[in-house]
């Protein structure tokens, strides 16, 4: 399985209230539409993350974030094919008037991992 976590800071004006909802009530509903989504969750950061570096060359391209969201997918290439349809380009469509993705990781998960 192909994990993707996104560091995520909403623009100004915007309120979690808001986010939150729309993830809770749009984002989370949409994903029985999208195949190739395995798992998907938005987790609040508990304090706006900065930046840990103190030099500005360091610091430089990294930005506060509020959220992490972590998906799941069998593969990149299926969840591509997925970014192409109708529901999925609606949530970047809603996403995009509330928020921006400032990082974005890909990994594979080694082994099953754990889950109580």
């Amino acid at each position: 399985m192909t994990i993707i976590i996104h560091r995520i800071r909403l623009h100004d004006g915007v309120t979690p209230v808001r986010f939150e909802t729309w993830v809770r009530d749009v984002d989370y509903a949409t994903c029985p539409e999208l195949p190739s989504v395995v798992s998907f969750s938005v987790q609040r950061v508990a304090e706006p993350a900065a930046p840990k570096h103190t030099g500005a060359e360091e610091a430089a391209g990294e930005e506060t974030f509020h959220y992490v969201e972590m998906i799941e997918v069998t593969s990149l290439e299926d969840f591509e094919r997925d970014m192409l349809n109708p529901p999925f380009r609606k949530l970047v469509s809603d996403f995009d008037q509330m928020a921006k993705v400032v990082d974005e990781t890909v990994g594979e998960r080694i082994g099953d991992g754990y889950r109580a």
